[in-house]
């Protein structure tokens, strides 16, 4: 008699699901948005992973911006871009002007051994009289 009215297992029962049901902020304000659509939880073995992903906008660019650039360094790497036109052509003029400057410097040191070799000549037959 005296216990029975301290409750059943069927009330307490009806308060989880009570609890459940009304669980984080969602449960404190209530919601009537006919547009809204409440997600729906899925189990793990419901989850589809095997299907296509939609990539997000900066993902996508992101992903665009990559392939750019790689398809810009292999033409610049061929030598077919403007920069590359420009680089190579001022590296052909700097080869040039160090050809002519090291083919001076070759000639100035022959000169100079010539001069050397004239001036120990001229030396040694002042010596020899």
């Amino acid at each position: 008699g005296e216990w029975a009215f301290l409750g059943s297992d069927e009330s307490e029962d009806e308060d989880d699901d009570y609890q459940q049901k009304r669980k984080g902020v969602e449960g404190l304000i209530d919601i009537e948005n006919p547009n809204r659509v409440a997600q729906t939880t899925k189990k793990v073995t419901q989850l589809d992973l095997d299907g296509p992903k939609e990539l997000s906008r900066r993902e996508r660019e992101e992903i665009e911006k990559q392939k750019a650039k790689e398809r810009y360094m292999k033409m610049h790497l061929a030598g077919k871009t403007e920069q590359a036109k420009a680089d190579l052509a001022r590296l052909a003029i700097i080869r040039k002007q160090r050809e002519e400057a090291a083919r001076k410097k070759e000639e100035e040191r022959k000169a100079k051994d010539d001069a050397t070799l004239s001036g120990k000549r001229m030396q040694s037959l002042s010596l020899n009289k």
